[in-house]
């Protein structure tokens, strides 16, 4: 009887064993059978004479997926993100006391635009006391020719009772060693041509304390006895600016600033009874938007 249980006990556990066995064996089988749908487009590896392991050979369609066409919309799409931006500054706005007399002055600029081209508004001048306001202001358009450098075209308005319209071209940027630049030159009325250029560079004494020296030279191609102006180098003006950054965007400084005037320029001031030299305190206000 014995051993007849044990028989029976032994056929069982073999059924048991021979379904599981068949249970797992069929979806490795349909698993080493299934297609694989990338198979097409791989090169099967290789091994060599020395039985070292090769990788299989790129492709085509390996290459287009790594290294997809930008010549496209995508491209495109980049290229044309370049948001509209501004910015308005006074770089000077101040206050003058000088052996002549006292005056205001100013120097401020705003651009609208993007970086492939902006408007710029551009005005600079000065009010002595008694005295109509002399200067002018500029409407020009800029391009940039390199990441550091503009150039620029537009016009020009002088400011008085007697203004005068100019055509204006110039160029404005960073040269070695951070000294900013900007030239304009200006074609008038009745053939008069003047060319400004000025540099500034910018001296970081303290984390907000910041020396700025800065000069300026304007000339003409024509004498202009009415409005006090001789041909060739007319005036200098040289001097540096101390501010404090109480931020970044607002910033008091002090200064000095001093004058000189050449050729027919200084015949004319000498003959209207002004020095050709002058010396001038400054305190103003540097800030921007």
């Amino acid at each position: 009887m014995r051993a007849l249980l044990a028989a029976a006990l032994l056929c069982s556990a073999g059924t048991v064993l021979a379904q599981d066995h068949s249970h797992h064996a069929m979806p490795q089988a349909q698993q080493a059978a299934a297609p694989d749908e990338h198979a097409q487009h791989r090169q099967p590896a290789t091994t060599g004479t020395d039985g070292d392991y090769r990788p299989p050979a790129l492709t085509d369609a390996d290459r287009a997926a790594a290294f997809p066409d930008l010549s496209g919309h995508d491209m495109r799409g980049h290229m044309d993100d370049d948001p509209f931006v501004w910015m308005a500054m006074a770089d000077r706005l101040e206050w003058q006391a000088g052996d002549a007399g006292d005056a205001l002055a100013w120097d401020a600029k705003a651009w609208f635009g993007h970086d492939r081209g902006r408007l710029w508004l551009r005005s600079a001048g000065e009010r002595e006391q008694g005295h109509a306001a002399e200067g002018g202001i500029e409407a020009l358009w800029g391009k940039p020719l390199t990441p550091w450098w503009d150039v620029l075209a537009g016009v020009r308005h002088d400011l008085g009772h007697d203004g005068r319209d100019w055509l204006a071209l110039g160029v404005q940027g960073m040269a070695p060693y951070k000294f900013e630049v900007q030239a304009t030159a200006w074609l008038g009325e009745g053939g008069q041509a003047a060319l400004q250029a000025e540099v500034e560079y910018e001296l970081l004494l303290a984390n907000r304390l910041i020396l700025q020296p800065r000069i300026e030279a304007t000339a003409y191609a024509r004498n202009d006895p009415l409005h006090g102006i001789g041909s060739g180098l007319s005036d200098v003006e040289a001097g540096m600016r101390l501010r404090y950054e109480i931020r970044r965007e607002f910033a008091p400084y002090i200064g000095i600033e001093r004058r000189h005037r050449f050729g027919g320029s200084a015949v004319y001031a000498r003959a209207a009874g002004d020095a050709t030299t002058e010396t001038r305190w400054i305190a103003g206000i540097r800030m921007w938007l």
